[in-house]
């Protein structure tokens, strides 16, 4: 008989102590499953040129950097003169990926006001309305962020807005040393 108290004491103390572990996790260290694997295809329109449009395969062959974003999202906002300060001073192609950002019937006002506001750092605009991409790359929330070397393997992946920090200590040596392998 006291063997089924106890059963639901250890179960309880053990749900409590991986809650209580969970507590301390850091919420931006969300491991991705796509590290060292190929960048996930896409093929959408670009921002500014609507006829034109913008892949992943477009991107090989040099070092450069998916940054998934949206007008509506204040942590982008915050992040956004850290990450343009960066993509100019390392001259690093960049694709931001335009994430569900519905804007007026005319696709794209709020993100042009927004990028005409604070800047646009980007190679390239890619839109992806409907958020489809973004799944595809396992996109947990936005602002996230995806260094893919040369051969389009996907090598680093920063969830969260990119501090200052995390590009002298992250970025910057990452980019320098897949930079210096082999296409």
């Amino acid at each position: 008989m006291k063997k089924t108290y106890l059963l639901p004491l250890i179960i309880f103390s053990v749900l409590a102590l991986l809650l209580y572990k969970g507590l301390y996790l850091d919420s931006r260290n969300v491991p991705s499953p796509f590290i060292g694997k190929p960048a996930p295809a896409f093929d959408l329109p670009r921002l500014y040129q609507k006829d034109q449009r913008i892949s992943a395969e477009k991107m090989k062959g040099q070092v450069w950097l998916l940054n998934v974003f949206a007008s509506w999202c204040v942590s982008c906002r915050a992040e956004h003169t850290v990450l343009t300060g960066f993509i100019r001073q390392y001259k690093v192609p960049a694709v931001g990926l335009n994430y569900k950002d519905y804007g007026t019937e005319d696709y794209g006002h709020d993100v042009i006001s927004w990028l005409g506001q604070l800047g646009n750092p980007y190679t390239y605009v890619a839109v992806d309305t409907e958020g489809r991409t973004g799944i595809n790359w396992g996109v947990y929330g936005v602002p996230e962020s995806f260094v893919i070397d040369k051969k389009g393997i996907i090598r680093y992946k920063f969830t969260g807005p990119v501090s200052q920090k995390a590009v002298v200590e992250i970025l910057v040596p990452l980019i320098t040393t897949l930079r210096k392998e082999p296409a």
